[in-house]
């Protein structure tokens, strides 16, 4: 008996194989592209997804030689804010905006005027900004009317997966957040506000629990997956907050670290609770939210960084039979905590929580001709770790503090990295024994849908550990206490002309 999970990530798809512990039977990725078409552009095709996910699968079952028959239940974990636009017979009309899109910057001025940005916030719990779904939508109502006019329904990431493989349309509830007439209180679409917006709720669809069985892999699929036909596919959900499941974050007050491609924290609430500086969603767990912060600045930095100034470290990750980034994180340990005054702001794609600012820019404070490449790299390793701090922080203004946070994602693989967030955020950090977590909670959605497990509580003991454990130093606390105040003032003294 093995359960899947799919996760539809920025720069790839990971598929894993699970057994009822947790166990990892087989995994693998599939990458595809982010088109950047124009400035504020950031968009992909859902067709290149589906394509991965076939790709993926089928080496998976290849790998494990298990008896495809055996896998009970499917599960599908995506990125947010996707505005998948699709025909009655599953026809993908346009490119999706992803998560970092901010071309209806406009779109959402007008909106503010027009509904009042206090009304729509007192609804959905979140800030109007145009990097959520429904700005997306009204962008193509104004942009691409022909399109528009052809549009049966808008499907989430995770859930043009679940359509692929069931032939099902579907909305799960903790992807709901990026509407703004989703009423997370009532897990309903508001029909009065649609209507203010001149969005038909024809193109909605039905609204599912993220552990509700929506359909079963049809023939089609099947052919495709090299999945059996037959098995069941749950709603899955927001891929940060599965990986909070998978995380073992399921109680109030716990909280995920995530070193994805983005960045942030993820705090488990019993009650709605909403703070416009910050990002709400219902969790994947029945009757829990998730405040989040979120920011662009995550793992991805390191990759970028990688790619620009990692040759040298590529070549003896080879002699070496180690990694690029572990040759990247070896040169950041070399560094004194601060680098030495350099300070860089991770807004490499504007920034979302808690500045809102799409305009936002990184930077590099601080050069001079005593910086290293090790500097490069500690110093955006840092300020990913300002960015959580400032989220955090945040998040204590509005009276929700926490202790020990639980890390998942490839930056949490770094101890220099995980230190740094430790040292900085004066956090205590456990770090999840697998590095499948966002998968993992996508497998455990369709394990607790198919009555693998009797509940959420089962499916966590039965399948979550960790590993290290990180404390912050209390010798470096000075120093980071200044590094993040100059921090906070560099951006305060660009904002200006970033803008």
């Amino acid at each position: 008996m093995y359960l899947l999970g799919i996760d539809i990530g920025t720069s790839s798809c990971k598929t894993a194989l699970f057994n009822p512990t947790g166990g990892v039977v087989a995994q693998a990725s599939e990458s595809y592209p982010v088109f950047y078409p124009q400035e504020g552009w950031a968009e992909q095709n859902p067709l290149d997804w589906w394509q991965a996910v076939c790709k993926t699968i089928k080496k998976i079952i290849e790998q494990s030689e298990i008896i495809p028959s055996e896998i009970v239940g499917i599960g599908v974990a995506g990125q947010s804010w996707s505005a998948v636009p699709l025909t009655a017979d599953g026809q993908v009309l346009a490119n999706t905006p992803i998560w970092m899109d901010s071309r209806a910057a406009t779109i959402c001025q007008k909106l503010k005027k027009q509904i009042g940005e206090k009304r729509l916030f007192q609804l959905c719990g979140n800030p109007l900004q145009p990097t959520y779904t429904l700005p997306k939508i009204l962008w193509y109502k104004e942009h691409l009317p022909e399109i528009y006019q052809r549009i049966d329904k808008i499907l989430q990431s995770n859930s043009y997966i679940v359509y692929q493989l069931t032939g099902c349309f579907s909305q799960d509830v903790s992807q709901g957040y990026g509407y703004h007439f989703f009423d997370m209180q009532k897990d309903s679409y508001d029909q009065t506000i649609c209507m203010e917006l001149g969005i038909s709720p024809e193109i909605l669809p039905d609204i599912y629990a993220c552990h509700d069985i929506v359909g079963k892999v049809t023939k089609e699929a099947a052919l495709q997956t090299g999945l059996p036909a037959g098995i069941p596919v749950v709603a899955g959900g927001l891929d940060s907050a599965c990986g909070a499941l998978g995380s073992g974050v399921i109680q109030a007050g716990e909280t995920q670290e995530q070193g994805g491609q983005a960045g942030g924290m993820g705090i488990c609430l019993n009650t709605y609770q909403a703070d416009k500086r910050l990002i709400l969603s219902k969790h994947v767990v029945p009757n829990k939210w998730l405040l989040q912060g979120g920011t662009v600045g995550g793992g991805g930095v390191l990759n970028w960084l990688e790619k620009q100034i990692g040759d040298a470290e590529r070549l003896t990750a080879a002699d070496k039979n180690t990694n690029s980034f572990i040759e990247l994180s070896r040169l950041a340990e070399k560094v004194h905590p601060g680098s030495n005054g350099l300070i860089f702001l991770p807004y490499m794609a504007g920034e979302r929580s808690p500045i809102w600012n799409p305009k936002a820019k990184g930077v590099y404070y601080g050069l001079d001709f005593s910086k290293t490449k090790g500097h490069l790299i500690r110093a955006g390793m840092e300020g990913v770790a300002y960015s959580l701090k400032h989220n955090l922080e945040t998040a204590k203004e509005s009276g929700i503090e926490v202790s020990l946070l639980q890390a998942m994602g490839g930056a949490a693989n770094s101890e220099v990295w995980t230190q740094i967030k430790s040292d900085i955020t004066g956090k205590e950090i456990r770090v999840v024994s697998t590095d499948t977590t966002t998968t993992l909670g996508a497998a455990l959605l369709a394990g607790v849908g198919t009555r693998v497990y009797t509940d959420f509580e089962d499916a966590i003991a039965k399948t979550v550990s960790f590993g290290r454990t990180h404390y912050p130093n209390p010798e470096f606390a000075e120093i980071y206490q200044e590094g993040y105040q100059k921090y906070l003032a560099i951006y305060e003294a660009l904002k200006g002309l970033m803008n």
